[in-house]
């Protein structure tokens, strides 16, 4: 059973704590918008349809005790609202496009009352939710066909239960396979500066008994060069139209090695990740970090004080180092440009 990483219960907003991982499983519970904000700002809560997920709550959080008593007023904090959330995080399309979502809810029912529309964004909240556990499930069914028996997979970041409400994406993939026997092992690279990697999917890994092998991220050259990889598989967090993906730093460095290597490379992702507004990945917004995630460890300096750092949150993938991208509406292979188009409607 995969861990349940988002729920809405008793007017709050539980969640894991994933920076306590794997030390600890701790909960938070978020019962005003500001704390929410920060558990997303802050990576309590992380992976794009998670984040998505709990914007869409975050919402709720945020208009529950509005008094607004006119439409007019409360659109107006509902738009006050959906601008501090989308301020959390830049780069994951789906908290957007789920803080859209929770907007349409409001301009398409203006003639109820307040109450009314409460729990009618409510309601498309946790719909929101029940959608990406479907979505989760609909994605590993089509992807674990691309997995063999004794394959080795590599992953990077952590794509799995805890970025998701339910399976995951990438490890989704991985989760469906073994339900159906396959037997295969996973590397997984530890993903610097925040080792989301060696915290995160190793402990997902673990508990389902996945067998996984941990990695330094300067190790994947070495594993494929000898012929150790037979396939990798990778998360998202935007896709622009021609099928370029933003995806945690690093990936790209693995996409790179794998086009040399002739290794195959999938992207799995729901169609709430794609951002058909924009041509290419140059157009996709790239979250800047703090640097004292690169030169501090869990808390502790690693690095010189007072040292320059460049911490990008994500890289792009370029569309040609990509071999499919795996969805809920089926795997979609090149041309992206053409074939996204007939795959994914919104946009």
């Amino acid at each position: 059973m995969v861990v349940e990483t988002i729920k809405w219960i008793n007017k709050k907003v539980k969640l894991i704590d994933q920076r306590k991982l794997p030390a600890k499983l701790e909960y938070v519970y978020c019962d005003e918008i500001k704390s929410l904000w920060k558990a997303i700002k802050t990576l309590q809560v992380r992976g794009a349809p998670a984040i998505g997920i709990a914007g869409a709550l975050g919402v709720i959080l945020g208009i529950q005790y509005s008094k607004a008593e006119s439409f007019v007023d409360f659109k107006r904090n509902l738009d006050e609202v959906i601008a501090y959330l989308a301020s959390s995080r830049p780069t994951a399309i789906n908290l957007f496009n789920a803080l859209e979502r929770m907007r349409r809810v409001v301009q398409e029912n203006h003639k109820f009352s307040v109450s009314e529309l409460k729990k009618r964004l409510l309601k498309e909240a946790l719909k929101i939710i029940e959608e990406d556990k479907a979505v989760c499930r609909r994605m590993a069914s089509f992807g674990a066909k691309l997995i063999k028996g004794k394959d080795n997979i590599l992953t990077i970041c952590n794509a799995g239960a805890l970025a998701t409400a339910d399976y995951g994406t990438a490890l989704g993939v991985m989760y469906w396979a073994k339900e159906k026997g396959k037997k295969f092992q996973v590397f997984a690279c530890e993903t610097r500066p925040l080792l989301q990697g060696a915290r995160l999917t190793t402990w997902e890994l673990k508990k389902q008994g996945i067998k996984v092998t941990l990695i330094c991220d300067n190790a994947a050259a070495s594993l494929m060069a000898q012929g150790k990889i037979d396939k990798i598989f990778v998360g998202a967090d935007r896709i622009a139209a021609n099928g370029d993906t933003a995806n945690k730093i690093g990936t790209y460095n693995l996409a790179v090695l794998a086009k040399f290597h002739k290794i195959p490379f999938y992207v799995v992702a729901p169609s709430s990740t794609f951002d058909l507004a924009i041509e290419d990945g140059a157009q996709i917004p790239i979250e800047q970090r703090s640097k004292l995630e690169v030169t501090h460890i869990f808390g502790k300096p690693i690095a010189p004080s007072g040292i320059a750092v460049y911490n990008p949150a994500f890289d792009v993938t370029a569309h040609r180092l990509i071999s499919a991208i795996i969805t809920e509406e089926g795997i979609i292979k090149p041309p992206f440009k053409t074939n996204i188009r007939r795959f994914i409607r919104h946009g």
